[in-house]
């Protein structure tokens, strides 16, 4: 299984005004949901390349973080990572992580001596953790409105 990450860190106030630039004319096209022929040229050639809808919606996305200033990672769905890869995804530390997979927090399996993560199992990990922090700020924000500390509903 190709596990291949691309990772294009935080990009330079230039790239992202070119990305800011690019993505506004994307997204005309991206709303359509269909290929788009796109013209790529250098200085000795053009030459027309097409892009399913798939991928223009992804670059659109691409595009719009790099206009914000932030890096980006394209990891394919079904791709296992190592315990590194899915610790920096969770911003958790590789010990933590090992912690976790050693509870059953997040399924794994072993190649060896190492351990491989499913992208799709961190992704619903954090989705779980994300959800779970929710409600518990929400009750929180609901018990300090109770006790008049200060909190109103919108």
């Amino acid at each position: 299984m190709n596990t291949t990450t691309h990772r294009q860190l935080s990009p330079t106030p230039r790239d992202a005004a070119i990305a800011r630039s690019s993505g506004q004319v994307l997204a005309h096209y991206a709303r359509r949901q269909r290929p788009l022929t796109l013209r790529v040229r250098d200085h000795r050639q053009e030459k027309p390349i097409e892009l399913p809808a798939g991928a223009v919606k992804l670059l659109l996305g691409v595009l719009e973080a790099m206009a914000d200033g932030r890096g980006v990672t394209v990891i394919p769905e079904g791709a296992e990572l190592t315990t590194v890869q899915a610790a920096e995804v969770l911003n958790v530390s590789r010990p933590f992580l090992i912690k976790l997979l050693e509870e059953n927090a997040i399924p794994h399996r072993k190649v060896g001596k190492h351990r491989r993560v499913r992208m799709e199992d961190v992704i619903a990990y954090k989705e779980a953790i994300d959800r779970e922090r929710e409600q518990v700020l929400d009750q929180l924000t609901r018990d300090a409105q109770e006790q008049g500390l200060g909190y109103r509903v919108p």
